[in-house]
């Protein structure tokens, strides 16, 4: 697949992925060429990483193109102005057909693993979401899942916390990993203030519809 391929927005300030599973958003230990690497070969310029997602995970990745736009969004993450939605396939339904769930989080660093507890502990960090189910196979169901707390592996861990482990998550408790070692886990909508006009911003990402099961839920929503 081609960079080109894969530009879902760009003006002078900011240019919006849709990463695939199992690409980085920046260098990791692997040699793999990473998002933010591609996307300055795309860009002929410098980038700066606003957010992440998972590398398993696919979806927006939003990236700036200049310091001042990459210091007005980072503002917006932190006041917690900017909106994600993301979309996640499970086996196994969670007890409630939607909600919100709470856990303290706690990340092993050695691991690179979150653990989700009920109750709070040194060092545990307050994690909330809320999730609806919104369309079923006869194997899966797929749930719309809004962030509220942005944690390390926040989505995976609280899912797997309910029973509800993550389509190829096997790092979160799901029995098979995906062929091509993504989850089935997709940042859909992220909507933010333009740094420059003001303006709101709303950027969707399709579904990897070459994946049988994101296919069949493609048009659920």
């Amino acid at each position: 697949m081609q960079i080109t391929e894969l530009v879902l927005y760009k003006n002078n300030q900011i240019i919006a992925f849709n990463k695939p599973g199992n690409m980085a958003v920046q260098e990791d230990k692997t040699e793999d060429k990473a998002l933010s690497q591609l996307a300055e070969i795309y860009t002929k310029g410098e980038i700066f990483v606003v957010h992440r997602i998972d590398r398993p995970a696919s979806g927006v990745v939003l990236l700036a193109k200049t310091r001042g736009a990459v210091t007005n969004l980072n503002a917006q993450f932190r006041a917690r102005t900017v909106n994600k939605t993301y979309l996640a396939v499970v086996k196994n339904a969670p007890p409630q057909p939607e909600g919100t769930i709470f856990h303290y989080l706690s990340k092993n660093e050695k691991q690179n693993k979150t653990y989700a507890a009920d109750k709070p502990s040194p060092g545990a960090k307050r994690a909330e979401l809320k999730f609806k189910t919104v369309a079923s196979s006869d194997n899966y169901h797929l749930l719309e899942i809004e962030l509220i707390t942005g944690r390390h592996h926040q989505i995976r861990a609280q899912l797997a916390a309910i029973g509800s482990p993550i389509k190829g998550d096997v790092k979160y408790g799901a029995r098979r990993g995906n062929k091509d070692r993504s989850i089935h886990l997709h940042a859909w909508k992220v909507s933010f203030d333009h740094p420059v006009t003001g303006e709101r911003e709303e950027i969707t990402a399709p579904l990897p519809t070459e994946d049988a099961v994101w296919s069949f839920f493609a048009g659920k929503v």
